[in-house]
């Protein structure tokens, strides 16, 4: 008899935003489906919508200060009935800065962690999270493809989809 494996449940979502007004409803709605200790990462080009997105998050969660990228300071905090860190990655240089930096204790804090540019170290995130990746379809359209890995994300994006219209969501 062989090891045991663990298998992680999946789902993918894609939808489309035609503004940055779009973009900020559509975070809104996930805002309401967040609680302290979950990540989201935020994958895809200067200029696609990341702190856009982060910026209807925050005003999802009642946080009424100005949201803007971390790029220099590499992580924000907000405050409001939860904690949100909002970290930019993009000046990284690899796992080994992301951990002296302590990123793995924001990953198992209080707050909500929302990481843009996550793919420069993409082997310190957890299993279980929200990867959104963000792909520029023109002057003012995106495309975000939502992937869940873990039964809470899962939920989390059917639940998505269920706001959002004509979004169509896969395992």
């Amino acid at each position: 008899m062989g090891p045991f494996r663990t298998v992680i449940a999946t789902a993918t979502l894609e939808l489309e935003s035609h503004s940055p007004a779009e973009t900020k409803r559509l975070a809104r709605r996930l805002a309401r489906l967040l609680q302290p200790g979950d990540v989201i990462l935020l994958e895809g080009p200067f200029g696609a919508g990341k702190t856009v997105f982060v910026q209807g998050l925050a005003g999802g969660l009642g946080i009424k200060d100005q949201v803007s990228s971390p790029s220099f300071i590499l992580v924000n905090e907000y405050h409001n009935h939860t904690t949100v860190y909002h970290a930019d990655l993009y000046r990284i240089s690899g796992v080994e800065e992301a951990v002296a930096l302590g990123l793995e204790e924001y990953v198992s804090g209080r707050g909500i962690f929302v990481v843009e540019w996550p793919e420069r170290v993409a082997e310190v995130w957890p299993a279980e999270r929200l990867w959104i990746t963000f792909i520029v379809a023109g002057k003012r359209e995106r495309k975000m493809i939502f992937q869940a890995r873990g039964d809470r994300y899962v939920g989390m994006v059917q639940r998505l989809a269920r706001f959002h219209r004509g979004g169509a969501v896969g395992r």
